[in-house]
């Protein structure tokens, strides 16, 4: 298997694009902070920085538009949708982040997504460092993409 943003020569480049057809693509990503049960509850009653999951909700929803600042061989893509969503698992105990984002163009959105669970775990552990800073974020991962030549992926 080749990889696609290497040339010949294997040098990095941009994929081109131009030749695909634009199709509806969309692209689903998840990630966790786990945390102590007392951080947990300071991540759901109001910290001192004030709502921690709303905050970190939007900082996701910005990660996926500028993934292509922050990934050097990403197209800018004009995003249709994204939405973060955080939920507090005491059995974890922590956030799981699952991110959404579609797209109508001619290559996929999965590392917007992957972005959006980055982006929005690192805000978490940002809000909450002060009370705990051996958090962990782990479990970040492509869960589902559609649309574009290679077809839908859903993760085992």
């Amino acid at each position: 298997m080749s990889l696609t943003h290497f040339d010949a020569q294997g040098q990095a480049h941009m994929v081109d694009v131009s030749g695909k057809a634009e199709t509806a693509r969309e692209a689903v990503a998840e990630g966790l902070v786990v945390m102590a049960p007392e951080t947990l509850a300071l991540a759901q009653g109001g910290a001192a920085k004030g709502d921690v999951m709303g905050v970190a909700r939007l900082a996701g929803i910005m990660g996926a538009k500028r993934t292509a600042d922050l990934i050097p061989l990403c197209h800018p893509l004009p995003i249709t949708k994204v939405s973060v969503e955080l939920a507090a698992e005491p059995s974890l105990p922590g956030i799981r982040v699952t991110a959404t984002v579609k797209t109508a163009g001619k290559t996929g959105v999965e590392m917007e997504a992957l972005t959006a669970v980055s982006t929005a775990c690192l805000t978490v552990y940002d809000m909450l460092k002060a009370a705990q800073k051996d958090m962990r974020i782990e479990g970040i991962r492509l869960l589902f993409k559609t649309g574009g030549k290679s077809g839908d992926f859903r993760a085992p």
